[in-house]
């Protein structure tokens, strides 16, 4: 009825308990019958990557079980499934989720609900466009952002803009090639890098190869 396909998973987080998530079948998904992504700026090929539970986000929910993030305001961008926002949220952090994507906030909702967990705030993000209610957070993350080649810029941009004076950033990369451009935008706009590669398995024992990029601004 919906006009697309589902699935329910079980994520591992180190530390933590399971995530229950419920996610699109597979990558063929289709379906945008009001033109509400394409008019986001979504293409049919990538209107399913939302919807996919992703390594490198994996990776980022099993930072965050641990990640002293205090009382600040955070930033999930491009969360897609939110298991980071998610695991944030149940250790009442103050968390607020964003993707550009029109289904982004309904699959939040649905998670959140089979995880037994209240109302988490959700706030359209769409790095090429002018997001003025969304605001400023000491701390923002996102996990394998850095897909097409004007991401860089795009999401650099952004940040700028929703950063707090003092702030931190972290990413979780895939090693993909727009890593090495987005390094340096970061560097010139004032922010300070530690880069730590990740080599350890994903909890089904899959290989994963990745960095964490952690930004900071004083």
């Amino acid at each position: 009825m919906l006009g697309y396909k589902l699935k329910w998973q079980d994520i591992s987080v180190v530390g933590g308990d399971d995530l229950h998530v419920r996610s699109l079948l597979d990558r063929q998904q289709f379906h945008d019958p009001l033109g509400e992504a394409e008019a986001a700026g979504i293409s049919p090929a990538c209107w399913p990557l939302f919807g996919q539970v992703w390594p490198s986000a994996q990776k980022m929910a099993d930072l965050m079980q641990g990640w002293e993030f205090g009382s600040g305001r955070i930033l999930e961008i491009g969360c897609g499934l939110g298991l980071a926002s998610l695991v944030i949220h149940r250790r009442l952090g103050d968390i607020t989720a964003s993707d550009r994507h029109p289904l982004t906030n309904a699959f939040l909702q649905a998670n959140l609900q089979l995880n037994h967990l209240p109302a988490l705030k959700y706030h359209i993000g769409n790095w090429g466009r002018s997001n003025p209610l969304l605001g400023r957070f000491e701390l923002i993350i996102g996990s394998d952002v850095l897909y097409e080649r004007d991401h860089p810029a795009q999401l650099v941009e952004f940040i700028l803009l929703h950063a707090a004076a003092q702030a931190e950033v972290l990413i979780i990369d895939p090693n993909r090639s727009n890593r090495s451009a987005f390094n340096q935008n970061m560097t010139l706009a004032g922010f300070t890098l530690c880069e730590t590669p990740i080599a350890t398995p994903l909890h089904d024992g899959s290989p994963y190869r990745g960095r964490l990029l952690h930004f900071r601004r004083n």
